[in-house]
């Protein structure tokens, strides 16, 4: 785990350095000594586990844990026991009061490396949705919602049923993106989404009212595709 460590005590910084470094599973360790200093480190950096020290200057260490968005596994560390409740209202894995052995520091890392690889292999939803940029925006467009995408050169043209968006992209990189499982590309200018085709009659495919035409060499995977569905 990579780990973050926030106290503006410096003796209290080394006592975590050294147990950290007993523990395997600790791959890296970062130090600083304020609240301000480590949301600039957290912004910018991977953080796993954050040792975080309550009674600080400034921002204390739970005003700064109410901040954060999306925050590391914590583990307080204060000389007080006051505050307890609150940090686990904040969702801390433990509450080490200093001074803490290695004994119970060993005990509160192991819960919070169990919790981190609990959540690094449990299985994820698969994303239903693209983020793609028009103009200046960027803009979310759910799989369901593609009707079919159209190249343009340097461009590509996705349709939808409310609204049609041009980004700049190609083809290649849009149909290494959509799933497999509902969209096939059918022509060297079109990808469609097969669960939106009408009919599909000579040459061309019909989906949402449009004749989209199938070229020569993709026809072959879709005729197969249509066989498979077929009665």
């Amino acid at each position: 785990m990579n780990c973050l460590a926030v106290d503006d005590e410096p003796l209290a910084l080394d006592i975590i350095t050294a147990f950290c470094d007993k523990i395997p599973f600790i791959t890296s360790l970062a130090t600083c000594s304020s609240g301000v200093e480590a949301i600039g480190i957290l912004e910018q950096t991977s953080v796993d586990l954050l040792f975080l020290d309550i009674n600080m200057p400034h921002i204390t260490g739970l005003e700064l844990a109410s901040l954060l968005r999306n925050p590391p596994i914590m583990i307080f560390t204060t000389a007080y026991q006051d505050h307890a409740l609150e940090g686990f209202n904040l969702s801390a894995t433990d509450y080490l009061v200093k001074p803490f052995s290695f004994e119970r520091f060993l005990k509160a890392t192991t819960r919070a490396y169990e919790l981190y690889t609990l959540r690094n292999t449990a299985p994820r939803p698969a994303d239903d949705y693209v983020i793609v940029k028009v103009d200046h925006a960027n803009v979310k467009i759910t799989f369901d919602d593609i009707i079919f995408v159209e190249g343009l050169k340097d461009y590509v043209k996705i349709y939808s049923p409310h609204k049609n968006y041009v980004t700049k992209n190609t083809m290649k990189n849009v149909s290494e993106r959509l799933p497999a499982s509902s969209f096939m590309r059918i022509h060297k200018s079109y990808i469609v989404n097969i669960n939106r085709i009408e009919s599909f009659e000579n040459n061309h495919v019909k989906i949402a009212g449009q004749n989209i035409p199938l070229g020569g060499g993709y026809k072959d995977d879709f005729i197969a595709f249509l066989d498979s569905k077929k009665l």
